[in-house]
């Protein structure tokens, strides 16, 4: 290692990673341009305990020293952190499209909520190494970053300082997603840096495809599924059968699902199966007062042209099906425990970590006429996870829940591209990158997509680590900075 990545210089122009570096998660990276400092996401470690504990430290870099935020999209692995962040120190102001603003605002108070009750718990029942228990940021934290967010549109400049500037691009993961280009100057000639975010899917419903890649000197460049394809099988193909089945012999289908993006894209293939008869109408039941205020966020961005047309308005919105029912309260959801099939019921979490959904799962997991339907991305050491690969038993609140209910993973619904997908991206552009550095992927997802990138494209790519930083001032210029400092 040389020298502080904290500490800019005189014509630095540099690239440090200070998450989602070797794992999936924790998204940071922080480009200098002489005294320019721009950091590029800000997000929470999620997963195991091991990353989770990564959040209490202080970031490799001082807060105070950023010029500007840039935020890709609202997701917790690229935005959880920002509260913290502000009160760590960072003062500047926070750039995002707008409904990324939105539904930051939405996740990020959802996120304080669950922190403070989770340090009140532990207080309460002392079980907490530190005393008192304190959450990582409070909803007053996170109403103090909000005040620092600024909307930006897609394809407008934003003027960094000293000649810098940056735009957003749709990427078509989820609404509002962005990949952002920044161009630094650099002895006359601009020097453009392009930060992928997460890259959507083409060709599937809800969000629009991502938009073409723009010529760039540097990418870096997302691998959550860097070593894998999604299935070629429609995604309405893969749950026809099983959900009808389920539905005819009584069951209930229980649908463990992310907030934003996964409910909204459930519910709009559910009313286009039961529109077509291809589905028979049963009652859905939306349990996450999150994924209603992010639906309601949705349908007031119909028109916006980052969904698929003809999704209907404010009004009349084709992403709920007929006869939904929203659970806001919590008792609105008690009343489900009396509920007999057949039925759909939709709740957090997504990866079966918390939340309502586990309440329904300890009622319904042990008959075999219901079904579990799981809709993404399953990290490994969750109960997701766990179900996916045949767990005999699930352990939820302190019992070992027998797994007699089917389990039906699907698969292509994640909104993230697949390897074929992200290799597509990558080409999509007037010319190829210099160089590529590949993120945000598990160990291997990544360095699958680096060779795949090196081999194919003859791109040189990185896989950097936690805290590397690289000087793309050589790397460009072809002496030197290859290896990270």
């Amino acid at each position: 290692m040389s020298g502080d990545a904290s500490a800019p210089g005189a014509g630095q122009l540099t690239l440090s990673f200070h998450g989602g570096a070797g794992t999936v998660t924790g998204s940071r990276h922080l480009l200098t341009a002489d005294r320019l400092r721009v950091l590029v996401d800000c997000g929470m470690f999620q997963g195991l305990k091991e990353l989770r504990l990564m959040n209490w430290r202080r970031p490799g870099f001082d807060p105070a020293s950023v010029d500007a935020l840039l935020l890709t999209h609202a997701h917790m692995d690229h935005s959880g952190y920002i509260p913290r962040l502000r009160r760590e120190g960072y003062s500047g102001k926070i750039f995002c499209t707008p409904p990324t603003e939105e539904l930051a605002r939405v996740l990020l108070l959802d996120s304080a909520k669950l922190q403070e009750e989770d340090a009140d718990h532990a207080n309460r029942k002392g079980y907490s190494k530190h005393s008192p228990a304190l959450p990582l940021y409070t909803a007053d934290d996170v109403d103090v970053a909000m005040q620092r967010f600024r909307g930006i549109e897609y394809g407008v400049w934003l003027d960094l300082g000293g000649g810098a500037r940056a735009r957003m691009h749709n990427a078509g993961h989820i609404l509002g997603s962005a990949f952002i280009e920044v161009e630094v100057p650099r002895h006359g000639s601009p020097v453009r840096v392009v930060f992928s975010g997460d890259v959507g899917r083409y060709g599937v419903p809800l969000h629009s495809d991502p938009d073409p890649l723009p010529a760039c000197d540097a990418l870096v460049i997302e691998s959550t599924y860097g070593n894998r394809v999604h299935s070629e099988t429609p995604i309405i193909d893969q749950i026809r059968g099983p959900f009808t089945e389920t539905i005819r012999r009584g069951g209930t289908i229980v649908i463990p699902s992310f907030a934003m993006a996964r409910t909204q894209l459930v519910t709009l293939m559910l009313g286009e199966l039961m529109t077509a008869h291809d589905l028979p109408r049963v009652p859905v039941y939306v349990d996450s007062p999150m994924a209603i205020a992010i639906t309601k966020i949705y349908n007031e961005h119909l028109a916006d042209g980052e969904l698929d047309p003809g999704l209907g308005d404010e009004r009349h919105s084709m992403i709920l099906p007929p006869g939904v029912h929203f659970c806001q309260t919590v008792e609105e959801s008690k009343q489900l425990n009396r509920l007999e099939g057949p039925s759909i019921i939709i709740a957090s979490s997504g990866m079966l970590t918390g939340g309502r959904v586990l309440h329904h799962l300890e009622r319904l997991l042990p008959d075999p006429k219901n079904l579990v339907a799981l809709v993404g991305y399953q990290a490994p050491g969750t109960r997701g996870w766990s179900l996916v690969n045949g767990a005999a038993t699930l352990r939820m609140h302190g019992q070992d829940v027998p797994v007699r209910a089917k389990v039906l993973s699907v698969d292509g619904m994640s909104a993230h591209a697949d390897a074929n997908e992200l290799m597509r991206w990558f080409r999509s552009g007037p010319s190829l990158p210099k160089a590529a550095f590949v993120t945000h992927g598990e160990p291997d997802a990544a360095a699958a997509l680096a060779k795949r990138i090196g081999t194919e494209t003859g791109v040189p790519a990185y896989t950097p680590k936690l805290g590397d930083q690289f000087d793309l001032a050589a790397l460009l210029s072809g002496t030197g900075g290859g290896e990270a400092t």
